[in-house]
């Protein structure tokens, strides 16, 4: 018996089952009663259709006449839901205002709520003595009551509910970077909502429809309630198959197998998205894992690889204030890069989503050349955004994402995709241009979204770690084609990387933020020699210890004393900087000249090019990072856990003052 029992509850082709578990009788047992209970009814109108008179039954006049009927009230109350339900699908999911509970509820009323019920609220609400029926009379002309409108009204009532939840779930579930991006490209807010939303969301759409269109086609209760049972004029095929069970039992099965198949048809085409079931192989699964598993992209010709000069007009300086969570001040000449660097949470992705106007959590002032932007909508601004994901458009393919920004300013089609070609080529991917942003790896994908901010000629181009996910070979290639572009830009550039090599080779600036604020904001060089953040000086590969100015050295931050050859005033706040190279180790105890010898620990060895990088902590120093050649660390025996002295001289500390 525990056999069969387990033979006829299998795991569903597709469903995760962890080995060696098995289905509890207590569970299987009453779900299999529920699957009978759900299934009996159905087998019974199978069972006891008339097959032979089947086709006598469903060609019948009156039957025709109401399926007629059916179809014309479900197809009108589906495109009233259409017109109603989907701007308050839109208002559930994007809008906060008091109230919004309720509202929901209301939705979700006619769900719940018996039919008839309906058709007497639809009557005091409608009626010709209703709160608005008489209104609708006098002024209109409209009499809904036993009319083939009112009809429909009473079956969008209903069956609209359907299509908010449905699209509800499906516009929550949609990331707001898409359509963020596509204003930031210059996309209205009706033409981001007609060429992103609505493709990305249709699925749940095009399934909350088919469940209305269904529901307002066996609609019952409410109808025969509010409109009444007039052949020709309110008697669907559902009040149909009420009157044919008292006078002709069997054409009523009949007209009832009728809608049964109509139902199973809509919930088949379905394939469970309106369960969130899967729909069967994702274009996702065809996504190359990387860009080093792909050929090297094609040479670039010449005279696609270089930017055409901007005309000397083109020319937008940066000026912002920024207030809220982030204060501080921007100013930039044309053509300057700015990297921003700082720890997570210190405000680096706020920033630009303030100078973009799209957060609550900080507001810029922004001026780009001599137009103030601050009180314009983001589509208006002139400011190009590429965030961490790239954030392409999925209905898209590379070519058509490309041309987004230039189609939103008005460029005409055959001049967008040629232009948008053009990017794409510079950066490699031109070869790429037909794919969809699924079947892109994600390197390749990156760099699409590159081309596409890019081709959009912006006054202010943010790129928030738009390497990261390049592979080391690719990312050379388009820091090389990016640079070369930022050096003929007519705007600014600000770039949120965590990489040093980005912040050196590309910007001009680097802005080093804490918390919102500024602790530096100087050129590369200067950072790199005197960081004034541990966070920064730690990316820059060097070892990073705050501390306070005491006697011949600093009492660190963390504990511990550190000597240094050139001391600081007592009481001076500073940071000490120590390369790695500087840190050596030993497995007895140094003698000699060090004056800086700590016990500890090996914790970590990675690779760092041609030499190793090992992480040794100790309960007398904070955390150090020495780098060695391999040829030592094998001498050493150096491995997780292996004790080990570490030592720097006092020269080898520079101090940098807070």
């Amino acid at each position: 018996m525990r056999r069969r029992l387990r033979s006829l509850v299998r795991t569903p082709a597709g469903a995760t089952h962890t080995p060696g578990t098995r289905t509890p009788a207590a569970l299987a047992v009453p779900a299999l009663v529920a699957i009978a209970f759900l299934l009996m009814p159905l087998i019974g109108i199978l069972a006891r259709t008339n097959w032979s008179d089947l086709d006598t039954h469903l060609s019948s006049p009156g039957v025709i006449e109401a399926l007629n009927l059916s179809l014309l009230v479900s197809f009108w109350a589906l495109g009233l839901s259409l017109l109603l339900g989907v701007p308050l699908a839109w208002l559930l999911a994007r809008v906060s205002f008091p109230g919004k509970a309720l509202v929901r509820s209301l939705v979700l009323l006619p769900m719940v709520l018996p039919p008839t019920v309906g058709g007497v609220a639809l009557l005091l609400g409608f009626g010709r003595r209703g709160l608005l029926g008489p209104c609708l009379e006098d002024t209109f002309g409209l009499t809904l009551p036993f009319h083939t409108s009112g009809a429909v009204v009473a079956a969008t009532f209903v069956a609209m509910p359907f299509l908010v939840i449905s699209l509800e779930g499906a516009l929550a579930g949609l990331r707001p970077r898409y359509e963020e991006t596509a204003a930031s490209l210059g996309a209205s807010p009706v033409r981001v909502f007609c060429t992103v939303t609505l493709p990305m969301v249709a699925p749940g759409l095009i399934a909350g429809a088919a469940l209305t269109w269904a529901r307002a086609l066996g609609e019952f209760g409410a109808t025969i309630t509010f409109a009444g049972n007039l052949p020709g004029t309110t008697q669907t095929l559902p009040l149909q198959v009420y009157l044919l069970l008292q006078d002709s039992p069997e054409a009523a099965t009949s007209v009832s197998l009728l809608l049964l198949a109509i139902a199973m048809a809509v919930l088949v085409a379905l394939r469970g998205r309106w369960t969130g079931g899967t729909t069967g192989r994702t274009a996702r699964s065809a996504r190359p894992a990387d860009d080093k598993d792909l050929p090297a992209p094609p040479a670039v010709e010449p005279h696609d690889a270089d930017e055409q000069p901007l005309a000397p007009q083109e020319r937008w300086p940066l000026h912002a204030e920024v207030t809220g969570f982030n204060q501080l001040t921007l100013d930039a000449d044309p053509g300057t890069t700015i990297a921003v660097v700082g720890p997570n949470g210190a405000g680096k992705t706020t920033l630009l989503r303030a100078l973009l106007g799209l957060t609550p959590r900080a507001r810029a002032t922004l001026r780009l050349g001599g137009t103030d932007v601050t009180d314009r909508p983001p589509h208006r601004r002139g400011v190009a955004w590429v965030p961490q994901d790239g954030a392409l458009f999925p209905h898209l393919s590379a070519l058509t994402n490309t041309a987004y920004g230039l189609r939103a300013h008005g460029v005409r089609r055959a001049d967008a995709r040629r232009a948008a070609q053009q990017w794409l080529d510079r950066l490699g991917v031109g070869h790429l241009a037909h794919r969809k942003p699924a079947q892109l790896s994600g390197g390749q994908a990156q760099r699409v979204a590159l081309a596409r901010a890019l081709a959009a000629r912006p006054r202010l181009l943010l790129l928030d770690e738009p390497l990261a996910a390049l592979d080391q070979t690719t990312r050379a290639h388009v820091r090389h084609t990016l640079r070369r572009h930022l050096s003929g830009f007519g705007g600014v550039c600000l770039i949120v990387t965590h990489d040093p090599v980005e912040a050196v080779s590309l910007a001009d600036r680097v802005l080093v933020l804490d918390e919102g604020r500024t602790l530096q904001d100087a050129p590369p060089a200067d950072v790199t020699r005197h960081p004034r953040s541990p966070w920064v000086a730690r990316m820059l590969g060097r070892n990073a210890w705050p501390g306070t100015a005491r006697g011949d050295g600093l009492a660190l931050t963390g504990g511990g004393h550190l000597v240094v050859a050139d001391g600081l005033p007592d009481g001076t706040q500073a940071l000490a900087i120590i390369a790695p190279e500087a840190v050596s180790v030993h497995v007895g105890k140094p003698a000699g000249s060090p004056r800086n010898v700590w016990r500890g620990t090996v914790r970590e060895i990675t690779s760092a090019g041609s030499r190793l990088r090992v992480l040794i902590t100790s309960y007398e120093a904070p955390d150090l990072v020495a780098e060695i050649t391999p040829q030592a660390a094998l001498e050493l025996g150096l491995a997780d856990g292996v004790p080990v002295w570490t030592s720097v001289k006092a020269t080898e500390v520079s101090l940098v003052t807070l």
